[in-house]
């Protein structure tokens, strides 16, 4: 059973950052491809980064390409999320998710959740 852990949510301003973090625990990091998923009001979980087990295959949804960037650390087992350039509509609860060994782009296919962290941006 993997455990994970998000921090780094908050309120910020219109073109502001935010680094978010996932802690991961009770599995081999490295065994997992790690993402973040988002989940506005009123709207439909949606997919925002995944990053391969190594870290070297990445992808994004097309309206945060150039904004954020996913990264991990398997020594550390943390995911991050860091994000520029904040636009109102980035608001919503983030989710850390984990699936075994293969990228997943879609929530139906993640084998673990963190509880979100919430990330507001004001215009």
């Amino acid at each position: 059973q993997v455990q994970l852990v998000e921090s780094g949510g908050g309120l910020v301003q219109a073109g502001g950052s935010l680094r978010l973090s996932c802690a991961a625990s009770g599995g081999t990091f490295s065994n997992y491809a790690m993402g973040w998923f988002r989940q506005a009001p009123g709207k439909e979980r949606e997919f925002v980064a995944i990053i391969s087990r190594s870290g070297l295959s990445i992808s994004y949804i097309d309206s945060v390409k150039g904004r954020f960037t996913i990264s991990r650390d398997n020594a550390k087992n943390t995911v991050y999320l860091q994000m520029n350039s904040l636009k109102p509509e980035d608001t919503a609860l983030y989710y850390c998710a984990a699936r075994y060994w293969y990228q997943v782009t879609s929530s139906a296919e993640v084998d673990y959740w963190g509880q979100g962290t919430q990330v507001s941006v004001s215009s």
